[in-house]
């Protein structure tokens, strides 16, 4: 799969998550598939499902603001934004095997509820 299409996949991906279409997603993360996140370290594509796939009906949009492709990886930073006007910058790193993404660690930005920082518990 070329950079273009992996930036190609990395925008599907987004817009199957916002329209809740969980089978491209799956169809899209290989076997091997592994998560990290602050919450979640190195778990399986079973687990990432129940527990990371949840209804996007909260989402108003995403606004992918950056894709780097290199050889099988690539960087990707958003802006998330909520309907209820919360929104946070995260960066995610994908790594593909063949047509698959076999990983994606994320790494959370801040947050900010009508554009003022919003501080997290921790």
């Amino acid at each position: 799969m070329a950079g273009a299409n992996r930036a190609d996949m990395i925008r599907a991906i987004f817009r199957a998550y916002l329209s809740n279409d969980r089978k491209f997603v799956e169809d899209a993360f290989s076997d091997e598939f592994r998560f990290t996140s602050p919450f979640d370290d190195n778990i399986d594509k079973a687990t990432y499902f129940a527990r990371c796939w949840q209804n996007s009906d909260w989402i108003e949009r995403h606004e992918l603001e950056r894709i780097f492709v290199d050889g099988d990886a690539a960087f990707v930073t958003y802006r998330c934004v909520a309907k209820d006007s919360k929104s946070f910058r995260n960066t995610e790193f994908f790594v593909f095997d063949g047509d698959k993404v076999r990983r994606i660690d994320v790494y959370f930005g801040a947050t900010y509820r009508d554009g003022k920082f919003v501080r997290q518990q921790s």
